[in-house]
């Protein structure tokens, strides 16, 4: 059995933000399974139905991001299911809009949710995928930019990342964890260096005799 936590913020003004990327990823995959999430259980919005041979879990926590690990725990507390039985998905803000993070355990980073969640589980050995938001371009504070919705080609690059979460969880929950970080866990190339510009011995004494 497998418990799919999507982390996000309830509340219709908080549909469609970039905070709300969990929430979404459910969606995406209750459609795809056939599920509907509307049991109230756990201080979460559940949905039970199966993937493959695996009985699933879809949930999306009532208590707010910040409190998430509450409604988690009682949830990990209740099904009493193993520590990689837990799939955690949410939104991350130190990866590029549009990519995906699949690690199988870690830490928090800057993201509160997750830091409550591993607070009250008192562990940290469980999958997560992490959908890339990416940092304000556009001088905005950080709180502005996580609370408003994507747009444009962002938002095109978001909900091709979803599809791709969804594909990745569905891989996890098939016991292939690590095939899933090989074919998401792209990692950004780095900038080639500048090529040096070859400054002349006469050009180099020039220089010299400005200081």
């Amino acid at each position: 059995m497998f418990i799919i936590v999507g982390l996000g913020n309830i509340g219709r003004e908080y549909e469609n933000t970039r905070h709300n990327v969990g929430f979404m990823l459910l969606d995406t995959l209750s459609k795809r399974w056939n599920i509907d999430i509307r049991k109230k259980h756990c201080r979460a919005l559940i949905g039970d139905g199966r993937f493959g041979n695996e009985k699933v879990i879809l949930a999306a926590p009532t208590t707010y991001m910040n409190l998430s690990g509450e409604s988690v725990r009682e949830l990990v507390n209740f099904y009493k299911c193993e520590h990689d039985e837990l799939i955690l998905v949410y939104d991350d803000a130190d990866i590029e809009a549009g990519t995906l993070r699949i690690r199988s355990g870690g830490s928090s980073g800057t993201h509160n949710g997750m830091r409550n969640v591993i607070y009250q589980l008192g562990f940290d050995d469980f999958p997560r995928v992490r959908i890339g938001i990416g940092k304000p371009q556009d001088g905005r504070d950080m709180m502005y930019h996580v609370l408003a919705a994507p747009k444009g080609e962002e938002l095109e690059a978001l909900q091709k990342a979803l599809e791709n979460a969804a594909d990745a969880v569905e891989m996890i929950v098939s016991g292939k964890l690590s095939d899933a970080q090989a074919k998401f866990n792209i990692k950004p190339k780095k900038p080639k260096p500048e090529p040096k510009s070859e400054t002349s011995d006469k050009d180099k004494d020039n220089e010299k005799s400005d200081i």
